[in-house]
């Protein structure tokens, strides 16, 4: 059987607790983190299958937190919170998080996506060319790397998806729900808005060809050699 490893960082004894045991009984490997320093030492031994975060930990916050994992990983991340107002949720995506759930959480609530989430999270389903290029615009898919012109630009895991995905099937137009399951790799239960997060910051790393990826008005996206 395949041992399926979760972090939980919660800045609260029992929320984390609680989480654990219910994850525990579902047959998951669950490590805790009570701050944001613990949960970085420990993500980078292990090779995790996905993160439970609270956003609101102490020595460093969960934001941050956040920030460092998605500079290295396109991991499942699911912020617990007792902040999940639309300004909260919008900022977290932008940050990297994949999905929300309110304080106190509902342990059946969690387990639930935590399952969808890890059905789904298998990566792009797609077969994967050594290397990709229009123009300027170069992705050497076996480093992940991409350049612009020759100059090496930093995105980051998500973004680096979106890009691969869209210009692997050019002139396709992608619903928000489309990209979400393809990309993501998963059913996505929260707001669609996080496509359009991560559209906005790819297209600004990826300047002078940002105008590639044109908007679908009223559906998604799409990219145009």
């Amino acid at each position: 059987m395949e041992i399926v490893r979760i972090l939980i960082a919660d800045g609260d004894a029992e929320s984390r607790e609680g989480m654990k045991e219910a994850l525990t009984a579902e047959g998951y490997e669950c490590d805790i983190a009570a701050d944001g320093i613990c949960a970085i030492k420990l993500f980078r031994r292990v090779d995790y299958d996905l993160v439970i975060l609270d956003f609101d930990l102490p020595e460093l916050d969960g934001r941050n937190v956040c920030r460092q994992f998605r500079k290295v990983s396109d991991i499942p991340i699911i912020v617990v919170t007792a902040r999940c107002g639309v300004d909260d949720r919008l900022y977290g995506f932008e940050l990297g998080a994949d999905d929300f759930l309110p304080k106190p959480v509902s342990h059946a609530e969690l387990v639930a996506r935590v399952r969808v989430f890890l059905h789904r999270s298998k990566g792009l389903k797609l077969s994967v060319p050594e290397k990709i290029s229009y123009s300027g615009l170069f992705i050497d898919t076996l480093s992940r790397t991409v350049y612009i012109d020759d100059r090496e630009i930093q995105l980051t895991p998500k973004e680096y998806n979106l890009l691969f995905f869209l210009s692997q099937n050019p002139n396709k137009a992608f619903s928000r729900d489309m990209l979400l399951t393809q990309v993501w790799g998963y059913d996505f239960v929260g707001s669609d808005r996080t496509v359009d997060t991560h559209i906005k910051s790819l297209r600004e790393s990826i300047k002078p060809y940002d105008k590639n990826i044109v908007t679908v008005w009223g559906f998604g996206y799409k990219f145009i050699p």
